[in-house]
């Protein structure tokens, strides 16, 4: 019998690693989520105002912490997208070695730890992401590292990355998995975009419209108040693109089957089920703001449809035949 050591042994292939990341994942946004509907405020958040909640409530008639909130939801809800696909990829495709599955997770990875130096730029350092970050970022980055022995061999970037064999204009699956990529490539987009805004001008005219405020307004209550907001709004941007990269690369790269239209279901829920139902609950319900995320959602849930809908009619053929 080989004489294996004690961590190599607790550590395994290092998947119990990444599912550690992703359960870590899955309780931060199902504790930003609590926090915002209880409309709190993290401790930190408020002695680095120097405000009372109850003083911020005051500003723009509850507005400001309206919007506040609103981003830290759908932050979230995006957190729990991301956490549903790392796990349906760490039990599925991984565990049988598959190449694409290990690139997936660092690549989402990569962008969704990276998003964190852009805190950085803005003056504002939010201190249990940055040590939640520190606990994670070595976990993660052993057990990708473990993990990377038990993947498949394959002789090119072609097989690294395949194209499923259900991804053809001509089935409906595959139109399915196509509307998928086009929502994973456009989330990916728009991520980016909220990233740079947050980092940058930090709102848009639908977002000071709504509140009824001007950047000197919110500064005038704290000269770091929108160095805070930009954090949430980078968060969120940063988050969206890792989300929208594991979208992109299931719909181009997994196999069929229910356990993956099961995740899927569950991250899109997650992921459009926060960001645009929380602008029903504080009403900013301005439409140009949220046409991206409708458009989004509707290309995302007939994607997931078309997709379902293919496979199983594919598997009952299959099935058919077979008895047949």
């Amino acid at each position: 019998m080989q004489d294996a050591g004690f961590f190599a042994t607790l550590l395994k292939d290092g998947r119990r690693l990444l599912s550690w990341t992703a359960l870590a994942l899955l309780g931060s946004g199902g504790f930003a989520l609590f926090l915002s509907t209880r409309g709190e405020f993290l401790p930190h958040d408020m002695a680095f105002l120097g405000v009372t909640a109850a003083e911020l409530r005051s500003v723009a008639e509850g507005k400001l912490v309206a919007f506040m909130l609103h981003d830290r939801v759908a932050f979230g809800g995006t957190l729990l997208a991301i956490a549903f696909l790392y796990l349906w990829l760490i039990e599925f495709p991984l565990a049988n070695g598959e190449p694409w599955a290990w690139w997936a997770l660092l690549l989402s990875g990569v962008v969704g730890f990276a998003s964190f130096l852009s805190y950085l730029g803005y003056g504002y350092l939010d201190t249990w992401h940055g040590v939640a970050t520190l606990i994670l970022l070595p976990l993660f980055a052993l057990g990708l590292t473990r993990s990377y022995a038990s993947l498949n061999r394959v002789a090119s970037l072609r097989q690294v990355l395949p194209r499923a064999e259900s991804l053809h204009w001509s089935s409906v699956e595959g139109r399915g998995r196509l509307l998928l990529l086009a929502c994973g490539i456009g989330m990916i987009s728009g991520g980016g975009l909220i990233l740079l805004v947050g980092m940058t001008r930090v709102f848009v005219p639908q977002d000071l419209a709504f509140m009824g405020v001007t950047p000197g307004d919110l500064t005038a209550v704290h000269p770091g108040l929108i160095s805070l907001i930009a954090h949430d709004r980078a968060g969120f941007g940063g988050g969206l693109c890792s989300c929208g990269l594991l979208v992109s690369l299931c719909a181009w790269c997994a196999r069929s089957s229910r356990s993956l239209w099961q995740a899927l279901a569950l991250a899109g829920a997650s992921g459009f089920g926060t960001a645009i139902g929380v602008h029903f609950v504080i009403g900013y319900q301005d439409l140009l703001h949220l046409l991206p995320a409708y458009l989004g959602c509707l290309t995302y849930m007939t994607g997931l449809a078309l997709a379902v809908w293919g496979y199983r009619s594919r598997s009952a053929t299959h099935s058919g035949a077979h008895h047949r």
